[in-house]
Parts: structure tokens; sequence; C-alpha cells
């Protein structure tokens, strides 16, 4: 039997691979996904809002000026270097300067600019003009998931911590991209009404993030220590997709945005129901627990919130510190874990989770310091968290 030559080998691995890519990709294919990305797609997003329909009417008035300028400057010039050149005999002019073309070529640009800016500023001033919101949510960035506090209008009091589904994770983890909603399903959407003025107000506790949903004409900096707001009203429900459009460290491609659009009915029985499940939530501090109970409630809490970046194994990645062996879990000072939680650390690398109820608290805690090798025995009471906040 023959050997294969070199050259011929090597050409039938770089096709046996682009097959295997090829393969691949067929077997990864998507649809368009409603409110999210469109596969190939072209052009800016569909508009949902007023404000998003303005955007796309003013970049294709800008673009349509910009081609313009350049097709007729760049057909003058290369018609005068054509028609002009040295081989048909023509001779350079001699003069130095022409008050008319100086006042033309100074003149038409100013008015151009002012025609483009006109349009542009309009549209700016509109989309900053928060005054008249029929409701106003606080969006806070965490590293690496998005926070929402309804602090106006219906539904006020509700807080939500958006965090992308852990299944999405796995799929993540195990080089496996599937369904057409891939790396942008999230625990708990943030719901608003159709037709409603929605103040947004960003801020951040850890790094910079950015708010950034396409189909609102959307996008506001979330910086730590500044708020700033922005607004929009969804002309139509039905969901919308966006992402962090801030590079905000290593888990910034899992930090999607997704806004569930109801109508005013709907919206209400969700309102309704998410508060009966924050009844629900509101665990007496004073109620003592026992060490199982906690351990179950705090592993929920953990897979919700720092699995993400402590590993399910507890074992950490990186930066990112373990948990399992950690010194300050297996301390006798149960302050000492309960004030980071509570405080955060490392400058923001680890962020303050006090937005999380006291109960929460001290059931992950509990379950850090009961769980793979850390067989403590201790147990933290709500009630220590909350002298804890004092």
């Amino acid at each position: 039997m023959k050997m294969i030559p070199g050259k011929l080998a090597a050409q039938l691995s770089r096709v046996g691979v682009l097959s295997a890519t090829l393969l691949a990709t067929a077997a990864h294919a998507v649809n368009d996904l409603p409110g999210g990305p469109a596969v190939r797609q072209l052009n800016l997003h569909p508009a949902a809002s007023k404000i998003a329909e303005a955007q796309h009417d003013l970049h294709w008035f800008l673009l349509i000026i910009c081609s313009v300028i350049f097709v007729a400057v760049f057909a003058v010039m290369f018609y005068s270097i054509w028609k002009h050149r040295k081989s048909l005999g023509y001779k350079p002019a001699t003069f130095t300067d022409s008050v008319s073309v100086e006042i033309a070529w100074t003149v038409i640009p100013f008015l151009i600019v002012i025609g483009m800016a006109l349009p542009a500023t309009k549209v700016l001033v509109a989309q900053k003009d928060t005054t008249n919101s029929d409701m106003t949510i606080k969006v806070t960035g965490y590293q690496w998931k998005w926070g929402y506090d309804y602090l106006k209008g219906e539904g006020e009091g509700l807080s939500l911590i958006s965090t992308l589904d852990s299944s999405q994770r796995a799929l993540s983890d195990a080089g496996k991209p599937e369904g057409d909603n891939y790396l942008l399903k999230v625990d708990n959407p943030l719901v608003v009404p159709v037709g409603k003025k929605v103040r947004v107000i960003t801020t951040a506790t850890d790094v910079i993030h950015s708010w950034f949903v396409p189909a609102f004409g959307i996008k506001q900096d979330a910086i730590p220590g500044f708020v700033r707001d922005n607004w929009f009203r969804a002309e139509q429900t039905g969901d919308f997709y966006g992402q962090c459009a801030e590079l905000c460290g290593k888990e910034h491609a899992y930090m999607p945005i997704h806004v569930k659009v109801l109508s005013a009915q709907d919206y209400t029985a969700w309102v309704e129901a998410e508060k009966k499940k924050l009844a629900a939530k509101m665990d007496d501090p004073s109620r003592v627990w026992n060490l199982d109970d906690l351990i179950k409630r705090g592993e929920k809490v953990y897979a919700s919130n720092c699995a993400a970046c402590h590993q399910a194994n507890g074992k950490g990645a990186g930066p990112i510190k373990p948990l399992d062996g950690s010194a300050v879990v297996l301390d006798a000072d149960k302050t000492k874990q309960i004030a980071v939680l509570l405080n955060g650390q490392n400058n923001g690398a680890m962020p303050s989770w006090k937005q999380l109820s006291d109960t929460d608290i001290a059931a992950v805690i509990s379950f850090t310091k009961n769980n793979w090798s850390n067989k403590t025995g201790q147990i933290v009471q709500p009630a220590e968290v909350l002298a804890a906040r004092k």
C-alpha cells in the first residue's frame, strides 16, 4: 500500500477540517430571533419605538448625504484628472487663489453641516428628554448580571436580578451553541407595559457596563458612582433582546438583556403575581432556621448568583478565589463572611450582595460553610445578617 504524499495529505487534511466546519455550522443553524438578532442581518435592528424609528430615518438621511458628497467629489476629481491630463496637452493654471472658490468651499460645506446637524440635534434632544415618564426603573450593572428596581409607577417596590439562564451557560461550557436565543435567555427579564414611557436610570457597582436594547434605540452607560438616565416607549408587545455593550470583564459575553413587553392587563397581572412572590419571600428575620433547611435554600441562591464566578464546585477560576477551603469561609468568626457579602471586597471584584434578603444571605453563607470540603457545622441566622446591616 502506497503512502499518501505529504502535500496531498495536507490538502486532504484541510478539506476534512473545512468539511467538519461546514457540518458544524449547518448543525448549529439558527433562525431569526424576533426582537433580537437576525441571521445575516444587514442595516439596523427593526425598530419597536418611535425614537428607534427616528434614529433609522436619521441614519438613512445622513448616509444618503454622505454618499452623494462622496460620489460628487470623487467624480469631479477623477473627471478633472482624466480630462486635463498632461498627455492631452493641458498645462496647469498659474493662479494662486480665487475668492469665489474660497467662498464656495466654505459656505457650501457649512450649509451641509447645518442641514445635517439640525435633524440630528432634534433626535438627540428627544431621546434625552426623560420628563413626564409613566414609570421609572433603576438599572444596575453587576459583574455579570443586571439589577432592576421599579422606583415609580405601577410595580413600584419590585426588584429583580436578571442573570444568564444556567442552561445557556452549560451549553457554552460544552461548546454547543444551540437555540435561536443562545446566550440571550435569562432567568428574570425586565417586564414593562406597552405604550408607557419608561425612564431608565443606570448605574453600576463595580466597572462600567452599558445597557443596550437596539429595538428601542436605547444605549446608556452604567458607571459606578454616577447616575444617568434615558428612556424608551415600546410600541408593540413581545420579547426584545440586547446585551451589555461595554467590555466589562471575562463574563462580558454572558450579560444579556431581555425586555418583555406586555399589554396593560397582562402587566397588571404580572405585577400582582410578583408582589405575591415578594411577600412570600419576606421571611421574618427573627425566625430561627435549622441547618438542613438553610443549606437547601442556600444551594439555590448559590446556583443563581455565585456559581458563575466561583463555579459549582467552589474552586473558583483565575483571579476568582475558591470558596472550598477558603480561610474566610472556615473562620469561626461568621461576621467576616457576612461583611464580604454585604459590602463586597477587592475594589468590587467581589460585588456587594446586599440586595439579597437577610434569609438568602444567611442561607448561602451556611451552604458554603457546610459544602464541598467545608464541613464546619456552622450556621448563620437571618438575624445575624440583619444586625450586620445596621
